[in-house]
């Protein structure tokens, strides 16, 4: 690969399958892919729409936005999936469900079918937004048992793209199809369906080589393109709020959009171009080799199959239900049964329900609780890309700070988690009184609390329950969200507004253009979803105490294994030297070696 003046050549086959390959191709794809993932947080931009083409009333739309987060976090198929079958096949039937589904709504919506009646609403966008956990689920377990060390950077990143992606899709659809609410629908319909075909054969699970010392900081390289995104989107959000764009102007925030979007392509190449200079030098040098013993939590396929049944072990007619009740210690391989029937599970169930479904609620309402304060179209607008973006800052900032915060002060991510928890109720409480212009302050708050939870929820299951299920438990502990969405937005939520709305037009069931006006509308509602997430705070606290001593520990400490190194001697011998800090080679070395040893064997 190095050229006759030493310069290592990156326009060889050689080297451009070397990135293909790569670890961190893998985590650019996975970007890309989470970054088309968050279509269920737009929600609000069509759901006037539908309100007024379908003629739904608030709580028909709240049923709707339930079966909305039903789909986008009951993953439990596509975890299942993920562990019997390989990434592509799970990011193949996303690519399916998404088309389905979102085509049938914009297909209704522009009156090109029958109006199918609400059940059958509900179906197709349960559909479409079930794609998305096939989609997160691939892409972000994949990366996960690519990088375990890293896992607080790998959810926080990952899953900071999802927050942005409804901010992004807002500044597409404005460059493709201008300002049509219908079109919207249609474009998240086929763009991530064509993402997820796109990468379909990149994203996998490689065999796990212990992280080296500094081997981290592409990771904080693609948190800055990533800040440097979010940075982007709101400037655009706000020059657009004051300046009328022509559709040309669209197009080209557009465009510098993707060019943003795809620079940490050139992080990769640069990554995997170091790296191969590195082995390239090495090759001319007497070689240390590295030798670790392989224990049972590294993953070797990107399918692990596994003799362990899912409920733990054990034979004989009580032989599952006895090993179901008896777990590993914390922070070992739970089987599925065990992790769900533990308490740890049940708390952070508890707290998804109260905590998340809260914080759901509010995004998905904030169309209607702007309309009934008062606030102009534009402003609702701006909530709603504020929210995108906050959510973006809490969960990168959650993944990325956590991380740091353990690493250097053993602080304990469930303590974390109890901290966004109350600041969230101060979001909750600025809804409920409706504060004049407080509602900026309060599409902040939420976005940036509800983004905080998800990247905290993912990294404790992993810690706690280990890696060898997580595909399946981590959309376990996603199920809680909509229950508590159901609960607060269609039974408490959207039956208050239709009440208070149905008072103030003299008795009558609203549906359609009427609405609902004055703070009264939601403060009742908002002033219970702040008190739930006050309880949930209070039960975040006793999940602190069970694991406050697991938390004390090192938790990675089973991915740091020191291998023996064989060295050579000048008399032909070998030293085994124990516990140096050498690692095997990563899987695009071993791959250029091969190519290497098979071009010297045809020469």
């Amino acid at each position: 690969m190095a050229t006759s003046g030493g310069e290592m050549s990156m326009c060889t086959p050689a080297f451009v399958s070397r990135v293909l390959r790569g670890r961190w191709f893998v985590v650019f794809a996975s970007m890309v892919v989470m970054a088309a993932s968050g279509t269920g947080y737009i929600f609000a931009l069509y759901s006037k729409e539908l309100r007024s083409t379908m003629g739904y009333d608030q709580q028909t739309l709240s049923k709707l936005s339930f079966f909305k987060d039903l789909g986008g976090n009951v993953g439990i198929v596509s975890g299942l999936v993920q562990q019997v079958a390989p990434t592509w096949a799970v990011l193949l039937i996303g690519a399916g469900m998404n088309l389905a589904g979102y085509l049938m709504i914009y297909l209704a919506l522009a009156g090109r079918t029958a109006a199918p009646p609400v059940w059958l609403m509900c179906l197709y966008i349960c559909v479409g937004t079930n794609s998305l956990t096939f989609s997160n689920t691939g892409a972000l377990v994949a990366c996960v048992k690519n990088s375990p060390e890293s896992r607080g950077h790998v959810i926080g990143l990952l899953k900071g793209l999802v927050g942005l992606s409804s901010a992004m899709y807002t500044q597409l659809y404005l460059a493709i199809y201008g300002d049509d609410a219908k079109s919207l629908v249609l474009l998240i319909a086929w763009l991530p369906a064509a993402v997820y075909v796109f990468f379909v054969r990149t994203i996998r699970v490689l065999p796990y080589a212990r992280r080296r010392d500094g081997e981290d900081q592409p990771f904080f390289c693609f948190l800055y393109i990533s800040i440097a995104l979010a940075s982007y989107l709101l400037v655009m959000n706000v020059v657009q709020k004051q300046v009328q764009f022509t559709h040309a102007a669209y197009v080209v925030s557009a465009t510098a959009l993707i060019v943003i979007l795809f620079l940490p392509l050139g992080v990769v190449i640069r990554t995997e171009y170091k790296a191969a200079t590195m082995l390239d030098h090495s090759l001319q040098q007497p070689p240390a080799i590295a030798v670790e013993t392989p224990t049972a939590t590294k993953e070797s396929s990107d399918v692990s199959y596994s003799s362990q049944p899912l409920c733990g072990g054990g034979c004989g007619r009580f032989g599952c239900v006895t090993n179901m009740f008896k777990p590993p210690a914390l922070g070992e391989d739970y089987s599925i049964m065990q992790a769900l029937v533990s308490v740890e599970m049940i708390l952070l169930f508890v707290i998804s329900v109260f905590g998340i479904g809260g914080t759901l609620t509010a995004i998905d309402n904030m169309a209607q609780i702007g309309q009934s304060l008062g606030y102009p179209a534009k402003s609702i607008n701006t909530f709603v890309s504020l929210i995108s973006i906050w959510n973006y800052a809490g969960r990168v900032g959650a993944g990325y700070i956590s991380e740091i915060l353990l690493a250097r002060y053993k602080f304990p991510r469930p303590l974390v988690l109890t901290a966004v928890l109350l600041v969230s109720c101060v979001g909750h409480l600025l809804i409920a009184f409706g504060v004049p212009q407080s509602l900026y302050a309060a599409s902040v708050i939420i976005g940036f609390c509800f983004g905080a939870q998800w990247p905290l929820l993912f990294a404790i299951i992993s810690e706690v329950f280990g890696l060898k299920y997580y595909s399946t438990l981590f959309n376990f502990g996603a199920v809680a969200s909509p229950l508590g969405a159901y609960v607060l937005n269609v039974l408490v939520a959207g039956r208050m507004y239709d009440a208070e709305a149905a008072r103030q037009h003299g008795g009558v069931p609203v549906a359609g253009d009427k609405i609902c006006k004055g703070v009264a509308c939601f403060k009742l509602a908002f002033l219970i979803i702040t008190a739930v997430t006050f309880a949930g705070a209070l039960v975040s606290l006793v999940l602190v105490w069970r694991t406050r001593g697991f938390y004390k520990g090192d938790i990675y400490a089973k991915f740091k294994v020191d291998p023996t190194v064989v060295v050579g001697r000048s008399n032909g011998g070998v030293e085994l030297v124990k516990g140096a800090m050498a690692s095997a080679p990563s899987e695009g070395e071993q791959e250029e070696k091969r190519s290497k040893k098979d071009s010297v064997s045809e020469g």
